[in-house]
C-alpha cells in the first residue's frame, strides 16, 4: 500500500475519532489488533460498546467508502469484536458502525455515520 493511501486512511480515522468525540462517545481503543483482525475504533456510550470500521476514499469512482465494508469485512470485524469481548469481559451491548470519510474541496472531512450498520443476526 502506498504512503499516500496510508496517510489518507490515518487522516480519515483521525476525523472519525473527532466526530465520535463531538457526539459524546468515549474512545477506548484505536487500531485494536487481535489474532483474527483489527478494529479501527472501539468507543462506548453508557449502554453500548461500539466497534467502528472507518473507510476513507478520495472519490466515489469505485463506489462509496461505506460500500467497501462488505460481508467478508463485516465477518472479520465481528470475529475481532468477539475476541475483544471475551478478553475484556465488558458487558455492554455491542454495536457495529461504519464511518465513511471523504475530503471535500477545501480539505475538510465529509462524514457519513452508519450507526448499527450490521449486526450479529446477519451471520
Amino acid at each position: 500500500m502506498s504512503q499516500a493511501r496510508l496517510d489518507l486512511g490515518t487522516w480519515g480515522e483521525d476525523q472519525a475519532v473527532l466526530y465520535l468525540q463531538r457526539q459524546g462517545l468515549k474512545i477506548i481503543e484505536r487500531n485494536f489488533m487481535t489474532p483474527v483482525g483489527e478494529v479501527d475504533i472501539i468507543s462506548r456510550t453508557k449502554k453500548e460498546l461500539i466497534f467502528v470500521e472507518v473507510k476513507t476514499r478520495r472519490s466515489n469512482a469505485y463506489g462509496t467508502p461505506a460500500e467497501a465494508v462488505g460481508l467478508r469485512k463485516q465477518r472479520q470485524i465481528i470475529r475481532a469484536a468477539q475476541w475483544y469481548l471475551a478478553k475484556t469481559k465488558i458487558s455492554l451491548q455491542p454495536r457495529f458502525d461504519v464511518i465513511a470519510v471523504m475530503p471535500d474541496c477545501d480539505g475538510r472531512a465529509r462524514i457519513e455515520h452508519l450507526s448499527a450498520a450490521f449486526d450479529l443476526s446477519e451471520f
